[in-house]
């Protein structure tokens, strides 16, 4: 398997990356956290969830950020629209809403009774005759700047987003146009909180070097052999802000009974070779050297959010920081509906292979942050096919006004 392209590693098609190390420093600052928290968190979109998660008028779910310290209410209006709001009473600043998810009429805050539409106008304030020069039209719940890409609900919250979601995606987010997102339902979840730095997090998933070591128990079998023993990346592209690579199978990979059983009736993050039932038309960024030995493409959407695409199913990450030394890591698994036993339990053993992939790589996670802080190293020495952590930690910087 070739490091190169054009005779070149890839890190030196982008010579304004560098080759140097990449300093430790911002993953233990403080006050670099907080400069993320606002100048990155606070002003560019971010993932939120599926509009599948709220199909019905009157569905909705709260999410907490803590990154931004914001509750968000997300809710599908009578006008079927996707609203988002800060969930916070204009009265006294009470959450309205407690529950994480459900269907209602409209939502009254448990304080003092103000009621709001799906909408999030302020329909009824009790004992209202009291209040001073009050007009209910002034204070309705705050709302969020919300738009939608293929499905998945996206905030941003500055008061005035400095750019289109449409435009924030980019190439990237145009090129996938195609995937067969609507065709797939949610088939499970995950979430854990690790005492990890956010990025560390991010650098763990950026990378096929650590497949063959971490993982050779589990998926790395599907993805290593002599051919290509640490999963050299077929492709890797570069956005302004975002990224992506794609990764082939092992051709010399030997499925288990039991994974050839699942691997007949659907698809698993083992599951290689051309037997996957495909989709046509591929998006255009999926497979872009069309190799046939292609299994997924991983999508890393700025700042936080994953996608790795699949032929016939996907899963997504978001990490959602919440100190410097804390992270929320969220995994949600899709695949098309089962129509029989054979295909539920294909996805059954996906969902568990998958499991186990992230025990393995979130046991690495707060081993790095325990000994960054030691201050034994001040850099992270990185090799080519480690290129899109480098770019990562570049836009990061850039973002937050340091220099790597």
């Amino acid at each position: 398997m070739s490091t190169t392209i054009n005779g070149q590693k890839w890190t030196t098609q982008y010579p304004e990356l560098g080759t140097d190390p990449i300093p430790i420093a911002s993953c233990l600052s403080q006050s670099n956290f907080e400069r993320e928290r606002e100048r990155i968190f606070r002003r560019v979109w971010l993932n939120v969830g599926r509009e599948d998660e709220i199909p019905r008028l009157g569905d909705y779910f709260v999410k907490e950020l803590e990154v931004s310290q914001s509750s968000i209410l997300v809710v599908r209006g009578k006008d079927d629209v996707v609203h988002a709001f800060h969930n916070m009473c204009s009265h006294r600043g009470n959450k309205v809403v407690r529950n994480c998810s459900g269907r209602v009429g409209g939502f009254v805050c448990g304080f003092h009774g103000w009621k709001y539409d799906l909408t999030g106008s302020l329909v009824h304030v009790p004992d209202e005759s009291q209040f001073f020069d009050f007009d209910r039209a002034e204070h309705g719940l705050t709302p969020f700047a919300t738009a939608l890409w293929e499905g998945f609900i996206f905030i941003n919250l500055a008061p005035q987003p400095a750019e289109s979601l449409e435009d924030f995606l980019g190439e990237l987010g145009a090129g996938l146009r195609g995937y067969p997102f609507n065709k797939m339902s949610l088939a499970g979840t995950y979430r854990a909180e690790v005492r990890a730095n956010w990025k560390i997090t991010l650098d763990s998933f950026q990378e096929g070097y650590h497949v063959a070591f971490l993982h050779k128990r589990s998926a790395g079998r599907a993805y290593s052999d002599r051919k290509n023993p640490v999963t050299h990346a077929l492709s890797f592209r570069l956005f302004e802000l975002h990224r992506m690579m794609s990764i082939p199978g092992a051709s010399g990979y030997r499925p288990t009974p039991v994974e050839l059983i699942a691997h007949r009736f659907g698809s698993s993050i083992t599951k290689v070779g051309n037997d996957r039932e495909a989709f046509n038309p591929r998006p255009v960024v999926l497979n872009p050297t069309k190799s046939a030995s292609w299994v997924f493409d991983m999508i890393v959407f700025f700042p936080n959010f994953f996608m790795f695409l699949f032929e016939d199913t996907y899963f997504t990450y978001n990490f959602w920081p919440i100190a410097v030394d804390r992270t929320l890591w969220e995994t949600k698994l899709y695949f098309p509906r089962a129509r029989n036993a054979g295909q539920r339990f294909s996805q059954e053993y996906a969902r568990i292979a998958l499991r186990d992939t992230l025990r393995e790589d979130g046991n690495t996670l707060e081993a790095i942050q325990e000994n960054l802080a030691s201050g034994a190293k001040t850099h992270f020495v990185l090799q080519d096919q480690e290129i899109l952590i480098r770019h990562s930690h570049k836009v990061i910087a850039d973002m937050v006004g340091e220099t790597v």
